[in-house]
């Protein structure tokens, strides 16, 4: 019951869990299907030379123009719901005013917008962590909350691009900046590009800007291109740090903290371990395919078409198909959201992820 006191309702303050995309972002070459596996065909090339000949008559070496493979995939499947129940729509939303009579439909498109919003971003974290997983082992495997291995994948990477240290970084005789050239030189060798990122762990970037090595180079003023910017949030959850030339490579310095729930534990996991730096050409092919989820029928006519929605974007590297449908007696909505996103490591032997602690 009202009383004489006077009251102001403030807008409502909602706290979303963003789902930050900074390494999924990388994957930009972006299609959109709506077959069940998607294929590739690959052709590799190397540096070879031409051998000299001593004589015109013999004729030119011959070489092959059609060597290729071809590699198949099936994406994983990520279905989220949730349901609004029609008593529901009595009760006023965030922030709405007590006083002002509900309009049913208004309420049900609110919700059901609301609840997209909550169960995206929980598909879109498990993309991140399929790039995660792809960059620092090459293979993907997702679990659930049993920790159940539910779908993996493994694009076969070659062990050479992934070492651990010979001494711990932050411990006397840690070389990190050998560590990192030996790996830029297996990219370079194998994947013909040359690396340019650096994307470190939180920890591992502390140790490596404690090294005295590091420091000493990165001090030196008479070389040009050295040096630790302040911090800089240049990308989707992604701080830039500055750059760093080691041999003949120059990199740019990245770090990551972006975080997610894990199934099993409750704990929350960080994408790019604390150990891990990933060394990376920026010009590798990297794809992000998404796969639409077949329906049957016409969509429910009494569903506002706001929940009706396939949400596309390559800029975003995103496709979000919403779905709702209303049960038979008209008391309950259900509402989803659903995708088949593939990360694909077209070149694979562009990237490599060093642990950068002994077990």
């Amino acid at each position: 019951m009202s009383d004489t006191t006077t009251k102001l309702m403030l807008e409502a303050y909602i706290q979303r869990a963003r789902a930050t995309m900074f390494l999924s972002g990388q994957f930009q070459n972006v299609t959109f299907h709506n077959s069940e596996e998607v294929e590739i065909d690959i052709m590799r090339d190397d540096e070879d030379i031409s051998i000299a000949m001593h004589d015109l008559s013999t004729g030119a070496r011959l070489n092959s123009a059609d060597v290729y493979t071809n590699k198949g995939y099936k994406p994983p499947i990520h279905r989220e719901k949730g349901v609004i129940n029609a008593f529901d729509l009595l009760k006023r939303n965030p922030g709405d005013d007590p006083f002002q009579d509900v309009d049913f439909q208004a309420n049900a498109i609110a919700k059901g917008v609301n609840l997209g919003q909550k169960l995206s971003p929980k598909i879109m974290r498990s993309i991140e962590l399929q790039a995660a997983q792809i960059l620092t082992t090459g293979t993907v495997s997702l679990v659930d909350k049993e920790a159940n291995v539910v779908y993996t994948i493994s694009f076969n990477p070659k062990a050479t691009h992934f070492p651990t240290v010979a001494i711990t970084w932050g411990e006397s005789g840690a070389t990190p900046l050998t560590d990192i050239q030996g790996v830029a030189d297996v990219i370079r060798n194998d994947g013909l590009g040359n690396p340019d990122l650096l994307e470190m762990g939180e920890g591992a970037y502390e140790k490596f800007i404690s090294d005295d090595e590091v420091k000493s180079r990165l001090d030196n003023r008479r070389i040009a291109g050295n040096g630790i910017v302040p911090m800089e949030r240049m990308g989707n959850g992604g701080i830039f740090r500055g750059t760093v030339e080691i041999a003949n490579y120059k990199y740019d310095i990245w770090t990551y903290g972006g975080r997610y729930k894990d199934p099993v534990s409750g704990l929350k996991v960080k994408y790019i371990a604390d150990d891990k730096v990933i060394v990376k050409d920026s010009m590798g092919r990297m794809d992000a395919t998404f796969g639409g989820i077949p329906k049957i029928g016409l969509p429910d006519p009494r569903v506002p078409r706001e929940l009706l929605q396939r949400v596309s974007s390559e800029d975003n590297m995103i496709d979000m198909q919403h779905h709702a449908y209303i049960d038979a007696a008209g008391d309950g909505m259900t509402v989803e959201v659903g995708t088949r996103p593939l990360l694909i490591p077209v070149a694979i032997d562009t990237f490599g992820c060093i642990t950068t602690t002994q077990p």
